[in-house]
């Protein structure tokens, strides 16, 4: 392709951009504004998804200022397009600059009267396209649907309460296990595909960085930049690397360079996310130079979410530094804070009192004493607490969790000290500690007895898992698969994979540490650590794998250990002291920085002594485990998750992804553009790149093609096929491809129909509202794509109720298309007639839908506006810019909604026989 600036392109990846204008090269790059909803799009110049305006003479043009001219001739001047009109008599010239953003081309009624029509498939296609688009946009449910997520109320009240904000500051902080990441990267997603945000950066602890990139990618289909020392440094000088990527992960401690914080500072960002923010060292005096950046940072980028599942481990007061990160304003005086969060027990012993049916006493002045209790629970927890940027949700509260069954497998001492070490497999020759360690052996005779059951294996490092999956398949003849961070992502997913298998898959997978985070294999019920690690927090993250919502059965965790070594200590005062294999504990790092010198005394040397340890440790986490649960802020429970609404958002999330109709849907978008579809199994299929493809619409499928599935269920079991839901990145581009290309715009068939003569003609014609505004707005809900059928006759009467689009297509016939030329050149004026009498009708139906949707999206945010206003007065956490906000976005709704215009999508002639 050759780009000028100043041409007009459009889109054919997403056609509601409008005509978009080149405003910068550089090469590699061609940067477009699209006027039309005011968004500039960045793409690499070898594959940009856009298509070059050329108007030829006849074809009619639309300029900015309404005016609708016929194109007598074309000259290019300097790459650039200038079209001779006529004009009230007169010949102007128009630049195509003055071309109007809103630009259609290649319309159903130009393609019928030129005879280029398309199969009658595709035509249907483009009628059940234009229907799940519009039950798309009309659920609300846009950003939580087609991630690859177990629908957890928990997790989606989270996600659809913060979600839908504009640029949301939030402390996500639920306890371990309860899926913050998941929550975020939901969360993240929504604000993705509405507009809200487009440039986002990730900060987190350096040994998560493959975690987040894996589960962005994985689960939510976001391709983020990995960001270091050496990305920094290859960038082109005088130009910021930030800026060439959209989505930018990287480890927190890149930071600590001077030359990072510039180049980061410099950039412009949307939205950012830190986790384990706890990790950033605050005190009063003494902020460390990764808080005081994070500090500087998020004063600058609208959108913050800071994820964390110790809020107040390290001390209230840093608790609050970190809550004035999220609103300065709010948070500014820490002796206030203390105060206000004295008053939590009270709306909290109100709300369980109201819960329970108790007449309300002490309720505010401001609230209704005769509105029903879940009303006044509600405005209760809208005015105080701080529900709107603190988001906690505790295991105890959540519930459905599995119990945990420790079982301890001592082994006889061997005669050499190195097996006295935690990990006498790092010094010792492999062949050596492979005949000598009774773990070995015992591992063989416990996976044997446990067949089939599926068994997750965890050890500390990548060489003692290699080592052990090779002696397991090679000597024991056990099925197993290695998976450590030495394995490619691919490699990983693969092992993954075959671990999951349930016929012949593997029975045991062995992991390095690396499969204790992130990963979740909750359809085994059995893990056995082969070693423990030394710190409480990872041996909760593996213990993880297994217990987590989801989970349906009791977990045993198997210990084996040499009596009388590091490992029998290690484990007696996890089990003895924190009885941490029976229950999670959210205090371990507390916990282990008290006891840490003295038990790595009794870890180098057990003494006498030790019992004492073990019994101050098991009272010191008895008082800490107390003091959490009574501490739990009750009323910051209650506004983290209402289940109710968290239930009823997986329930239409399941009814609009139904695998039968989305499955149903893939197939005929495969039949009728091309692509090879070879079902798999239940909901789930092979694609492959098609010969002879009319339309391109997966063209990320690999040449070997892949294997997706439509399931939610199974995605989850299978993380190496894709989730091929609605919004999965190929299937949106797929929708928006068929609605921007031509296919299925013009038909023209034959059929017999009982009671209608010979000769007669049918005109089935397919409208849709086409509205050309910011994402960010949310437009799309009130006035969607609201696909309208007309079927008229010849004369122009609507037939459309007597006879549906699905009995219609399965009769209609195809016709030679030298026939349908010489058909189409005798009714052209009768064809012209009826197109013209649908559009006014569908126009005078827009003019009603234009009205409403203005009067309900002005109520909408008129209550919004009113509601954050008024609680604003009692809860500082509204924050004002909010409610700015809002003013804003009703104003500019309204304007756009009054810029709607109908769209003629496609049109089919049916003659009768």
């Amino acid at each position: 392709m050759s780009y000028a600036i100043g041409q007009r392109w459009l889109s054919h990846a997403d056609s509601e951009l409008g005509l978009g204008i080149i405003v910068e090269l550089d090469g590699r790059r061609v940067s477009v504004h699209f006027p039309a909803v005011e968004e500039e799009r960045t793409y690499a110049t070898e594959n940009a998804p856009l298509t070059r305006v050329k108007l030829r003479e006849g074809d009619s043009l639309h300029t900015r200022d309404g005016r609708k001219l016929q194109v007598l001739a074309v000259h290019e001047e300097q790459e650039l397009l200038i079209y001779e009109v006529a004009s009230d008599g007169q010949r102007e010239l128009v630049a195509e600059l003055d071309l109007d953003d809103h630009i259609d081309l290649a319309t159903p009624r130009q393609r019928l009267l030129a005879s280029q029509i398309d199969s009658h498939s595709a035509f249907a296609l483009r009628m059940q396209t234009c229907t799940h688009i519009h039950e798309l946009q009309q659920s609300g449910l846009r950003g939580l649907l087609g991630t690859r997520t177990a629908l957890l109320p928990h997790q989606l009240f989270v996600a659809n309460e913060v979600g839908k904000r504009h640029a949301p500051r939030v402390l996500l902080a639920d306890e371990v296990g309860l899926g913050k990441t998941i929550e975020a990267g939901m969360i993240l997603h929504r604000q993705l595909l509405s507009g809200d945000s487009r440039r986002v950066l990730i900060m987190v602890p350096e040994s998560l960085q493959f975690q987040w990139l894996v589960e962005m990618r994985r689960r939510f289909n976001l391709q983020f930049a990995l960001f270091d020392e050496s990305r920094l440094a290859e960038g082109d000088e005088g130009l910021n690397p930030f800026e060439e990527e959209q989505l930018v992960l990287c480890a927190s401690t890149l930071f600590l360079d001077p030359n990072a914080r510039a180049l980061a500072l410099d950039a412009d960002w949307d939205m950012l996310i830190v986790d384990e923010v706890h990790r950033l060292a605050w005190s009063a005096d003494a902020p460390s130079e990764e808080f005081l950046f994070l500090e500087t940072m998020a004063a600058q980028v609208p959108g913050l979410l800071l994820l964390t599942a110790t809020p107040e481990q390290v001390g209230q007061e840093a608790h609050f530094a970190r809550l004035s990160l999220l609103d300065p304003e709010r948070f500014h005086d820490f002796p206030a804070f203390v105060e206000e969060e004295s008053q939590y027990k009270r709306w909290s012993t109100l709300i369980d009192a109201l819960d329970k049916g108790e007449p309300a006493q002490g309720l505010p002045a401001d609230i209704d004493p005769n509105a029903s209790a879940e009303s006044q629970i509600a405005a209760l927890l809208d005015r105080y607490g701080t529900g709107r940027v603190l988001f906690r949700n505790a295991r105890a509260s959540v519930g459905g969790f599995p119990a945990r069954e420790m079982h301890p497998h001592p082994l006889p001492a061997v005669d050499n000290p190195i097996y006295q070490d935690l990990y006498p497999d790092l010094h010792i020759d492999t062949e050596q500690w492979l005949q000598e360690d009774p773990r070995v052996a015992w591992l063989v005779g416990q996976l044997k007895s446990l067949r089939p059951e599926k068994v997750l294996v965890i050890c500390a490092k990548a060489e003692t898992a290699l080592a052990l999956e090779s002696y397991l398949q090679l000597r024991a003849g056990i099925r197993s698969a290695a998976f450590h961070e030495q394995l490619s992502l691919i490699e990983r997913d693969r092992a993954a994979a075959y671990f999951a298998e349930q016929e012949q898959g593997a029975q045991a997978l062995i992991c390095s540490e690396i499969g204790g985070e992130g990963r979740n294999f909750q359809f085994a019920q059995h893990l056995i650590l082969f070693d423990l690690p030394e710190h409480p927090d990872q041996l909760e993250q593996r213990i993880g794998r297994l217990d987590r919502i989801g989970q349906r059965d009791r977990i045993f965790i198997h210990v084996p250990y040499i009596q009388g070594s590091a490992q029998e200590t290690l484990m007696r005062w996890y089990h003895e002291g924190i009885d941490l294999f029976r229950a999670s504990c959210s205090a371990g790092d507390m916990i282990l920085t008290k006891f840490k010198i003295e038990l790595e005394k009794q870890l180098r040397q057990r003494g006498p002594d030790f019992d004492q340890l073990l019994e101050q440790t098991a009272t010191f986490t008895a008082r800490t485990r107390k003091e959490l649960s009574e501490g739990r802020d009750k009323l910051l429970e209650r506004s983290s998750c209402n289940a109710e609404q968290g239930l009823a958002l997986g329930k239409a999330i399941s009814d609009i992804e139904d695998p039968v109709s989305l499955g149903e849907y893939l197939e005929t978008l495969c039949a009728v553009t091309g692509i090879e579809h070879e079902e798999h199994g239940e909901h789930s299929s092979i694609l492959r790149r098609g010969e002879q493809e009319l339309l391109e619409v997966f063209p990320e499928v690999p040449e070997d093609g892949c294997t997706v599935t439509v399931s939610r269920d199974l995605a989850l079991q299978r993380e190496d096929w894709i989730f091929l839901g609605w919004e999965h990145p190929w299937m949106e581009n797929a929708m928006t491809t068929v609605l921007g290309s031509s296919l299925g715009q013009a038909s023209v068939g034959a059929m017999t129909l009982k009671g209608v003569p010979g000769g007669s003609r049918l005109y089935e014609l397919l409208f849709t509202v086409s509205l050309s505004a910011p994402r960010a707005l949310g437009l799309q809900r009130y006035l969607p794509l609201a696909p309208r059928r007309l079927l008229l006759d010849a004369n122009g009467r609507d037939l459309s109720k007597l006879l549906s689009h699905e009995r219609l297509n399965e009769r209609v016939e195809k016709l030679p298309r030298g026939t349908v030329s010489k058909i189409v050149r005798q009714l052209r004026e009768e064809i012209e007639a009826r197109i013209d009498d649908a559009e006014k009708s569908f126009a005078s139906e827009l003019e009603a839908r234009q009205a409403e949707a203005a009067a309900q999206y002005g109520k909408k945010l008129d209550e919004e506006i009113a509601r954050l206003s008024s609680l604003r007065e009692v809860n500082p956490a509204i924050r004002r810019e909010e409610i700015d906000d809002l003013r804003d976005r009703r104003a500019a709704g309204l304007a756009a909604l009054g810029t709607a215009r109908a769209t003629l999508q496609g049109v089919r002639l049916v003659l009768s026989r």
